[in-house]
């Protein structure tokens, strides 16, 4: 039967670890448990909040409202044609779904290994790293629409996926919970080692032809060696998506600023390092109260012990305005503000 806990704290739900309490709290672990709180009285009652692994969001204040913590589990795979669907609930951890196509030979997400975060949070987001977004390898996902409890499943157009969007973030904003996402996946590996420094770290293994463990391997150890591990600090991963300007604008920023690391972009835009620009502002490994950034990447924002989300929300404000001062680029938090 489902349990519905009441003054719950979210400390433990946030990887940024901030100490906030939501009035109702149920964890769902079945598409029956969704619809038994969709249909309850509750639903009528609370505002409501569908929280994943909890490693994109920054809680500036209690949740006055019902929050249903998705945890839905299972993965499983079937042969379509050359290619491999595999389907896998809301609730799975993300890396555990890499690492368990990477042990079965299944190639495309290899190049996101280790980020945080659910399978169901997946598409909302539209992923993405190393060269490699979800969008790439998205197949459908299954949902139910809060307002009337019905099961839609969205296939690729209907998700209408952007650079760490969807339609999910936009029209339909707060109107689907995702129970399950299939995945078109290959036994034919096409390796994708450019991007970042995972080519680097392959010669310095001496690896010439890399396999998909090989890549997810070198990418977790990058990240490793970049990202701060959230049960030790808390934090939400990189907090800023990175720019993307018109190839005009980019001119004007390449000529006050020659070295500035960049990326092609699609539509004939470019895409701009945003760890690079708060670092050239001064923010890397700055320490503000309880809050500042991590010492090996500018990109993420940190909660040294007891921040609340107001500082490192006030701390980010900082960030965005110095960086927009000194480049004319306008940073979007990543994160999202509760």
């Amino acid at each position: 039967m489902l349990n519905v806990q009441k003054n719950k704290s979210l400390k433990p739900y946030n990887t940024f670890s901030i100490s906030v309490d939501a009035n109702y709290f149920a964890e769902i672990l079945s598409e029956q448990d969704l619809l038994d709180v969709l249909k309850s009285d509750l639903m009528k009652q609370q505002s409501l909040l569908v929280l994943g692994g909890g490693s994109n969001v920054l809680f500036t204040k209690d949740f006055e409202g019902l929050v249903m913590k998705i945890s839905i589990p299972g993965i499983s795979s079937a042969v379509k044609g050359d290619e491999i669907v595999v389907t896998a609930g809301a609730g799975v951890v993300w890396n555990d779904l890499v690492k368990y196509c990477v042990q079965n030979g299944f190639a495309g997400i290899e190049n996101l290994s280790l980020i945080p975060g659910t399978v169901g949070a997946s598409p909302i987001q539209n992923i993405g790293a190393y060269g490699v977004e979800l969008k790439d390898v998205f197949e459908s996902c299954v949902a139910y629409e809060i307002a009337t409890s019905e099961k839609r499943v969205f296939n690729f157009k209907d998700c209408r996926f952007g650079y760490r969007d969807s339609v999910f973030k936009n029209e339909l904003k707060g109107q689907y919970i995702i129970t399950s996402v299939s995945f078109k996946l290959s036994k034919s590996a096409k390796i994708n080692s450019q991007y970042g420094a995972i080519q680097e770290e392959l010669s310095n293994k001496g690896i010439a032809t890399p396999t998909i463990k090989d890549i997810s391997d070198v990418v977790s150890e990058i990240r490793v060696a970049k990202l701060p591990d959230p049960s030790t600090i808390g934090n939400a991963g990189s907090f800023f998506k990175n720019p993307v300007i018109t190839k005009d604008e980019f001119e004007i920023v390449k000529s006050l600023h020659p070295n500035v690391v960049h990326y092609p972009a699609p539509d004939n835009k470019v895409k701009l390092a945003a760890g690079w620009l708060i670092e050239q502002c001064g923010f890397k490994g700055i320490v503000v109260g309880q809050t500042g950034t991590w010492k090996n990447q500018a990109l993420v924002l940190v909660n040294h012990g007891s921040a609340t989300g107001e500082e490192v929300y006030s701390f980010s404000e900082q960030i965005i305005n110095n960086v927009d001062a000194k480049f004319g680029v306008k940073l979007e938090r990543e994160v999202n503000i509760l």
